[in-house]
């Protein structure tokens, strides 16, 4: 079984609208959008895992967009981004989750960089080109408030992947 935990964010409209200002490329648009807090991969391991991220304790938190930009280079293009602002409570949750995780080693997030994954890349004739477009983007800065994150089962199929929730961690009240 395939997993991540991530946070789901319900803006859609919001970030099909930056999609839709993107210039021509050929790749994969995503749907759904979340914030993946961390990979997990291939495991038969999920009810241990569940019962390790129960355990986690966060209050609710703000998050705002702030810039797009790529990974994982502006000369190797594989996935086009929207970030997020600094924020100690969300890097907090991330840390959370990796350490309740590690007795399971799995690889380590040792470079958290919280985006919203806007494309998947698959080929770019101009990449200087697309670049500079993607950087004339105006991004209308965005708040989310984060009171919950999910395990994630993620199934890959030709088209896209298909997304099955597998538990929710809510946020302790204030």
């Amino acid at each position: 079984m395939r997993l991540f935990v991530a946070i789901d964010l319900d803006e859609e409209d919001y970030f099909k609208q930056i999609q839709g200002q993107l210039p021509k490329i050929k790749g994969s648009f995503p749907k759904t959008f979340h914030l993946t807090l961390k990979f997990l991969g291939e495991t038969g391991k999920k009810d241990a895992i569940i019962k390790k991220l129960e355990k986690i304790r966060f209050k609710p938190f703000k998050l705002k967009t702030t810039k797009m930009g790529v990974f994982p280079s502006d000369n190797y293009i594989r996935v086009v981004w929207l970030g997020l602002n600094e924020n100690k409570d969300l890097m907090k949750l991330q840390e959370d989750i990796e350490k309740s995780l590690e007795e399971f080693n799995f690889k380590k997030d040792f470079d958290f960089h919280p985006h919203i994954t806007l494309a998947r890349v698959k080929f770019i004739p101009d990449k200087k080109g697309f670049i500079d477009k993607v950087k004339q983007i105006n991004i209308e800065e965005k708040g989310f408030e984060v009171k919950e994150f999910k395990l994630i089962k993620s199934e890959l199929t030709r088209e896209r992947p298909i997304y099955e929730d597998i538990k929710t961690y809510t946020a302790i009240s204030k």
